[in-house]
């Protein structure tokens, strides 16, 4: 089956996670909260069963997808939940059935250019229309947890099970009818990170090495680049890495993701290493440079890096240590494939774990900052790490998922037992 036809991600703002499959964690278009001296921030929230994520469809359209979690602790089969929200107030307007999952990992949602809404969750994808309603689903073939999925250029969506100990194995599935539309690609490792995807090739980060794979759209199949692979780790201390970002010229990752996150990740760190910064040249992968976010020992973090690619700045965090740190990325001229990072602002004692959002437009960089069961959601300048505004959520739990732009000037922000709108307060 030709898949020139296919469809890709539906034209909102956000219509997935990190709102692009390059995990750029910035809105596709609109405009920043452009907060000014004498504006502040306040909040609208709600409690939720485990949120993960929030996406945009059309104008007003915010979907949240939540997940159980309880019964995995008895090694019992989980659920998926999707919910049509009012943009304003958070309330469910309308709700899918729950949604037959399995292993308990926060899965993926994202509004496909189809106009259908696509859930992976466990080890089942759904396909839903814009009123929650099940239209199709498809059972995957690994009893593990498919952490999320990305859709490629030519509309076809690629999943892959989560796992330290089984080989990942990437399904790629036609996403109007969810059918498999080649054979399953084993990996030659584990792979914890979510996918990450450039035009019609998807970015695995494996328990040590990165690789990447092309769309033969003659054979119909996904193949491995045998020219383009990294080991990261090599003899390193540090564990496996976390999700990529993926701009023109670099994949930008971190590792010591292994930690025991349960209400925060304030020390939750398993080893004595630092954690560190990763540049892998996505014309050369022989090209890898990597920095230490801290220098702190027993770090950790569970998600990307930030990329402004508009200012060539990298911002990333060690949420064990409490630091979050942005540098200026800098090209050297007599050198096509290496960079230096020259260090912008260092903030210390600041609890970021969260993924980002960077609104382009006016440089706001938006992160979690979370101090013993008190989390707030912070407004950065991004060139100077100067605070502009920030809200307590009221959530216990420290945010590791996925926050969205929203319609009217305001954040969609996902901490797990709570969804909460960040907006900009009325003037008086």
């Amino acid at each position: 089956m030709a898949t020139q036809a296919l469809s890709a991600y539906f034209d909102s703002p956000w219509p997935c996670e990190d709102a692009s499959a390059a995990r750029l964690q910035t809105p596709q278009r609109g405009q920043g909260l452009n907060i000014q001296a004498h504006e502040r921030l306040q909040q609208t929230s709600r409690r939720t069963h485990l949120s993960t994520m929030t996406v945009l469809g059309s104008p007003d359209e915010v979907f949240l997808l939540t997940h159980s979690a309880l019964r995995s602790h008895l090694g019992l089969a989980t659920t998926a939940q999707v919910h049509l929200i009012d943009p304003l107030t958070l309330k469910t307007r309308c709700q899918s059935p729950r949604l037959a999952g399995g292993p308990m990992w926060p899965g993926g949602m994202a509004v496909l250019g189809n106009g259908l809404l696509l859930v992976v969750y466990g080890r089942h994808a759904h396909l839903l229309n814009r009123q929650c309603e099940v239209v199709q689903s498809h059972t995957l073939p690994i009893n593990e947890p498919y952490n999320s999925f990305v859709v490629l250029e030519n509309g076809l969506v690629v999943t892959k099970n989560l796992s330290n100990a089984t080989r990942a194995q990437l399904r790629v599935l036609h996403p109007d009818t969810l059918a498999p539309m080649a054979p399953d690609t084993l990996c030659a490792e584990p792979s914890i990170a979510r996918l990450s995807a450039q035009g019609n090739t998807v970015y695995v980060v494996g328990l040590s090495c990165v690789v990447r794979y092309h769309w033969n759209e003659a054979q119909q199949c996904l193949q491995q680049d045998p020219l383009w692979s990294c080991q990261y780790l090599q003899n390193a201390s540090q564990t496996y890495g976390w999700d990529m970002v993926l701009t023109t010229d670099d994949a930008w990752f971190m590792d010591n993701g292994a930690h025991n996150y349960r209400i925060s990740m304030l020390g939750a760190g398993l080893n004595d290493a630092p954690t560190r910064l990763h540049r892998v040249s996505l014309s050369d992968s022989s090209a890898h440079q990597h920095w230490e976010v801290s220098g702190a020992q027993g770090g950790a973090i569970t998600n990307p890096p930030l990329v402004d690619v508009s200012r060539q700045i990298v911002v990333a965090f060690d949420s064990a240590n409490c630091h979050l740190r942005a540098w200026r990325i800098v090209r050297k001229t007599n050198d096509a494939v290496h960079v230096e990072l020259q260090e912008l602002w260092h903030l210390k004692n600041f609890g970021a774990a969260s993924h980002m959002l960077l609104f382009e437009d006016t440089g706001e960089l938006c992160v979690n900052d979370y101090q013993r069961f008190n989390e707030q959601v912070v407004i950065l300048d991004i060139e100077t790490g100067h605070e502009k505004a920030r809200v307590r959520t009221g959530g216990l739990m420290q945010g590791v998922v996925f926050p969205s732009a929203g319609w009217h000037r305001d954040i969609y922000w996902s901490a797990m037992d709570r969804l909460t709108r960040i907006h900009i307060a009325p003037h008086v």
